[in-house]
């Protein structure tokens, strides 16, 4: 069977279509036509597929938090071998700003979260998991401290035009984090 009758092919690329449409056009920009031109399928495919763009959008933003689950696992074991964790944490962070689109992405979904409860637990997995991940190096609070002055920082690069100081970041995240004079 070729991939192009394939259904679970079919759907695959439908989600991973909205994935790479959400952040050149928004969540509210997605449109069925733009899906099934993207994935190659007839517009009916995506009805077919979706009961409606809702769950469309939904299944692309359930795609997109399992890719940043796979960023929290690689962070988790780059800090949890750190001897400098604010440093790290700056490094990874700076890697992370070179993702605009994977940025987009996570901030159309904190935005569709706002007014669908259904996808606030996806919204959270970023800041819950950065938290989960820190808290392994320093108290909760610190760490969630530290992980929601990184979510603004990712949020604030996203209207700035000027490239965010790594240097400014490692010493606020060593002040949050209690590690350093900040």
């Amino acid at each position: 069977m070729t991939a192009r009758r394939d259904p679970v092919e079919r759907r695959r690329r439908m989600v991973q279509a909205a994935c790479e449409l959400i952040p050149e056009v928004g969540v509210n920009g997605l449109t069925h036509r733009l899906v099934a031109a993207r994935a190659g399928v007839p517009l009916g495919a995506t009805t077919y597929y979706f009961a409606s763009l809702g769950d469309l959008v939904a299944a692309a933003l359930a795609h997109a938090a399992e890719a940043t689950e796979e960023w929290l696992r690689v962070w988790a074991e780059e800090l949890r071998s750190s001897a400098d964790v604010p440093a790290t944490l700056a490094a990874l962070t700076a890697a992370y700003l070179r993702e605009r689109d994977r940025m987009v992405t996570w901030n159309e979904l904190c935005a569709a979260a706002a007014h669908r409860p259904e996808l606030r637990p996806l919204a959270r997995l970023w800041i819950d998991g950065l938290t989960a991940v820190l808290a392994g190096r320093a108290d909760a609070r610190a760490a969630r401290a530290a992980a929601m002055f990184v979510d603004g920082a990712l949020l604030h690069c996203l209207i700035d035009d000027e490239p965010l100081d790594i240097g400014w970041l490692e010493r606020s995240l060593a002040a949050l984090l209690g590690m350093g004079p900040g």
